[in-house]
C-alpha cells in the first residue's frame, strides 16, 4: 500500500494503489475532499484480431450510494443503464488518453471509474480522469503519460480553481477542464456565458499551469511503482510502406481531391480494395495493409494542406463552406428550420411544453428537473451507411449535450417563458461539423419557435495540421475528410458577444496554446459570417407562438392559498380543469412557492381557468359585488359560492328588501345570485347580502 499527495487548488488531492482491486492490472483511489473515486485499468496480454481500431473502452460508473442516496424510481432501487451525465464524464475521460496509445497497439484496455464517495462540492469527473491515468500508468500499458487535469472557473472576472459545484452552478461565468499533458494541452470542454476569446486563452493557460502537480504527483508514483511491461506491435515493415505508396502513385490525389464526399468515397473505397487485392497476403495481414493506405493518403493530404494549402473541395483555408437557412419548412412541430453547410445538413424541431413536461434527474449527484433539453440524433444514411438503429450512441448523447450547452445561456429564464423546451436535430446529411450545425439549426428553430433567446448562436468547427518543426495549418470549417486526416477537431460556439460553448479534441500529443490562439481568431470571424446568415433568414424570434403550442400563464399566490386552490382530495382543481376543456386540454401545475402553471392549447380556457385561480386566492374586500351560485339552505339564510371553493351566507333578512318567513319562498339550490359582501369578521367568514343589490322596484329570483 502505497500513498502519495498533492494540491488540487486549495484542496488536498490523494492517490493510493495496493489496497483496493489488486487483480487488476492497474488500480487506484484518488481521494479529494471527500469524493473518493476507484479506477481500475486491464490490458489484454495479446493483440485483438480483426479490427482496425484501437479498443479502449472507458466507463465512469455512478453509484447512488456514493451521496448517500436510493433511487427515485419506485420500482428500480439498483443502478442500471449509465445516466447521461455519466456517458459524458466517460467521454470526457476517453479523449485525452486515447491519442497517448501508439500506433501499432490493438491490446484490449478496459477503464473503469466508480464513484465510491461523493461530497457534493467537488465533482468526480476532473478527479476521474487523474485516477484513470493513474491507473493506466501502474498498468504498464504503453501509455505516454501521465495525464493531468483540472476544472476553472470564472468568478467576478477572476479566474478560481477548482471552483465548488455551487460556484460553477450560481457565480461563475465558466466551467472549463482542461487535460493535458507537461507540455501540451489534449482536452479541453468548456460551457460559457459569452466569454471572451482572449480570457478563455487565459483560462486554458491559466489551468495547463494548475495542473502541473497532478501530473508531478503521477511520475513519482512512477518511479516508485514502476511496471512497464512488454507488448507486441503490429507495424508494417519498410518495405511494404514503399510498395504501396509507389503502387497508389498519383491514384491519391485523384480519390482524394473530389468535391464530392460520395465521389470521392467511391473512389477511395475502388483505390483501397486493389490494394488490399494486390498486397494482403499470409505475411501482410488485411489490418496491415488498411493501416498503410490510410497512412499514405494522410501523408499526401498533409502534404498539400502545409505545402500548398490545397484543401479536398478546393476551398481557401480560411473559408466556409456555402450555406442556406430555411425555417418554418414543417407545418406541425411549435418551430422548425433546415441548417445546410456545404454537405452538412440538420434538421431541427422545436417542440414546447408545460411545466409537467419537464425532464426528472435523479442521479447520483443530482436530485432535479430540466426544462431546456436538445437531442441530437444521427442516422446510418447521413453518411450513406446501413447500419442497425440502437437508439442514441455515446456520440450522439455528447453532441446533443454540446449543442445544448452552446445555446443554454441565451434560453430565457422560466419567469420570462413559463415553458418547457425540447430541441431535437436529425443529421440528414455529414461531412464534418455536424455538431455545430446542430447548433445553428437550433438557433433558428428556437426563433422560429417564438422562444425568445437573447441572442443568436452559431458554431464552428476548426482543424489543425501540424508538420515538422513549428510548422502547421488552421483549417476553418473541417469536412470530414479533413477532421479524419487532420491533428484537431475543435469546436467552437457562441454568439456576437462571447463564447458560450468549446470542445477540443486531439489526435496528436498535445498542442501549445499559440495554436489555440490562433484557431480562436478564425474561428471568431467564421462564426461572426455565420450568425449574418443566420439573422438574414430570421432576425429575431417571431413574436407569436406556433398555434399548436400551448398557451402557458404563470402566476403567483400566497402559498398558504395552495389547498384551497386544490381542495380536498384535488376536488377544486379538477372542477378548473374540467370547466377549461378538462384533462388533455389544460394542466394547472402549483409549486411550493405559490408559483402556479396554467397551460392549455386553447387561450380562451387558459384565461378562464387564470380567472378562478386568482378568484379564490385574492383577498375579498367588503363592498364587492359578485354573481355566485346558491350551495346551501338553512333556516337562517342561504350560502352562496361566489367563485369555486369561496362561499358566505346571505341571512334570510338580506335576501330581499322586504320580510321573508322561509328561505326557500326565495330561493332554492342552484340558484344564481348577485351579491354584495356586506362584512368579513373576525374570523374571516364572508357575510353576503342579495337585498343590497336589489333597486327598489326589483324582485328576488325566483329561480
Amino acid at each position: 500500500m502505497e500513498k502519495f499527495e498533492t494540491k488540487l487548488g486549495e484542496s488536498k488531492l490523494t492517490i493510493e494503489t495496493g489496497k483496493m482491486a489488486q487483480l487488476a492490472s492497474g488500480s487506484v483511489t484518488v481521494t479529494v475532499g471527500e469524493t473518493v473515486v476507484l479506477a481500475t485499468a486491464v490490458v489484454s496480454n495479446t493483440p485483438k484480431e480483426n479490427i482496425d481500431y484501437f479498443p479502449l473502452l472507458v466507463d465512469f460508473e455512478e453509484r447512488m450510494y456514493a451521496s448517500g442516496k436510493i433511487s427515485g424510481s419506485r420500482f428500480i432501487k439498483r443502478e442500471g443503464r449509465s445516466s447521461e451525465n455519466a456517458i459524458l464524464t466517460s467521454r470526457l475521460i476517453d479523449r485525452p488518453l486515447r491519442p497517448l496509445f501508439p500506433k501499432g497497439f490493438y491490446n484490449d484496455v478496459q477503464i473503469i471509474i466508480t464513484v465510491l464517495s461523493a461530497d457534493l462540492i467537488h465533482d468526480p469527473d476532473v478527479i476521474a480522469i487523474i485516477a484513470a491515468s493513474s491507473a493506466l500508468t501502474l498498468a504498464g500499458a504503453p501509455f505516454d503519460g501521465p495525464v493531468g487535469a483540472v476544472r476553472v472557473g470564472l468568478v467576478d472576472d477572476k479566474l478560481v480553481l477548482n471552483p465548488s459545484y455551487e460556484e460553477i452552478g450560481t457565480t461563475s461565468q465558466l466551467d472549463l477542464i482542461v487535460a493535458g499533458t507537461k507540455d501540451k494541452v489534449l482536452m479541453v470542454e468548456a460551457s460559457a456565458s459569452e466569454v471572451s476569446e482572449e480570457k478563455m486563452i487565459e483560462a486554458i493557460e491559466f489551468a495547463h499551469k494548475a495542473l502541473g502537480p497532478t501530473i508531478v504527483i503521477q511520475e513519482e508514483m512512477m518511479s516508485k511503482l514502476s511496471n512497464k511491461k512488454e507488448y507486441a506491435f503490429e507495424l508494417p515493415a519498410d518495405q511494404l510502406v514503399d510498395e504501396i505508396t509507389k503502387f497508389i502513385g498519383d491514384k491519391a490525389n485523384e480519390a482524394l481531391y473530389n468535391p464530392e464526399k460520395t465521389k470521392r468515397n467511391e473512389m477511395m473505397d475502388a483505390l483501397r480494395e486493389a490494394v488490399k487485392q494486390q498486397f494482403v497476403t499470409e505475411e501482410n495481414s488485411e489490418r496491415i495493409v488498411s493501416e498503410v493506405f490510410s497512412s499514405v493518403i494522410s501523408q499526401e493530404f498533409r502534404k498539400n494542406i502545409l505545402e500548398n494549402e490545397k484543401r479536398p473541395d478546393g476551398r481557401k483555408i480560411d473559408e466556409i463552406r456555402p450555406i442556406s437557412c430555411e425555417i418554418k419548412i414543417l407545418p406541425r412541430p411549435h418551430g422548425s428550420a433546415l441548417f445546410t453547410r456545404g454537405e452538412t445538413q440538420a434538421l431541427t424541431t422545436v417542440t414546447l411544453g408545460s411545466v409537467s413536461d419537464e425532464q426528472m434527474i435523479d442521479t447520483m449527484d443530482s436530485d432535479t428537473t430540466k426544462r431546456y433539453m436538445h437531442h441530437y440524433n444521427f442516422p446510418p444514411y447521413s453518411v450513406g451507411e446501413i447500419k442497425p438503429m440502437r437508439g442514441p450512441s455515446r456520440r450522439d448523447i455528447g453532441h446533443g449535450s454540446l449543442a445544448e450547452r452552446a445555446l443554454f445561456p441565451t434560453i430565457p429564464s422560466k419567469d420570462d417563458f413559463p415553458y418547457t423546451i425540447r430541441v431535437v436535430s436529425e443529421i440528414l446529411a455529414s461531412n464534418g461539423s455536424s455538431s455545430m450545425a446542430a447548433v445553428c439549426g437550433s438557433t433558428l428553430s428556437l426563433m422560429d419557435a417564438g422562444v425568445p433567446i437573447t441572442k443568436p448562436v452559431a458554431g464552428i468547427a476548426m482543424g489543425v495540421v501540424i508538420g515538422e518543426g513549428n510548422t502547421h495549418k488552421v483549417l476553418t470549417d473541417i469536412a470530414g475528410v479533413e477532421d479524419y486526416n487532420g491533428d484537431m477537431d475543435f469546436k467552437v460556439a457562441g454568439t456576437k458577444d462571447g463564447i458560450t460553448a468549446l470542445q477540443l479534441d486531439t489526435k496528436v500529443h498535445g498542442l501549445n496554446v499559440s495554436i489555440l490562439q490562433e484557431s480562436f481568431s478564425r474561428a471568431k470571424i467564421a462564426r461572426l459570417e455565420i450568425l449574418k446568415n443566420i439573422t438574414d433568414c430570421i432576425s429575431s424570434p417571431r413574436p407569436e407562438l406556433s398555434m399548436y403550442a400551448p398557451r402557458v400563464t404563470m402566476l403567483k399566490i400566497d402559498p398558504d392559498k395552495i389547498r384551497d386552490v386544490i381542495g380536498p382530495g384535488g376536488k377544486i382543481i379538477n372542477e378548473i380543469i374540467d370547466r377549461a376543456g378538462g384533462k388533455g386540454v389544460t394542466e394547472i401545475n402549483i409549486e411550493d412557492d405559490g408559483t402556479v402553471y396554467v397551460s392549455s392549447t386553447n387561450a380562451a380556457y387558459t384565461e378562464s381557468a387564470v380567472s378562478e385561480i386568482k378568484n379564490i386566492t385574492r383577498e375579498v374586500q367588503a363592498g364587492e359585488r359578485f354573481t355566485g351560485k346558491v350551495t346551501r339552505i338553512m333556516d337562517f339564510g342561504a350560502f352562496v359560492e361566489i367563485f369555486p371553493g369561496t362561499e358566505g351566507l346571505v341571512h334570510i333578512s338580506e335576501l330581499a328588501d322586504r320580510r321573508v318567513d322561509k328561505v326557500t319562498d326565495v330561493v332554492k339550490v342552484g340558484d344564481i345570485l348577485p351579491v354584495i359582501v356586506k362584512e368579513i369578521d373576525n374570523m374571516g367568514r364572508l357575510n353576503l347580502s342579495h337585498k343590497g343589490t336589489l333597486n327598489k322596484s326589483q324582485e328576488p329570483p325566483k329561480e
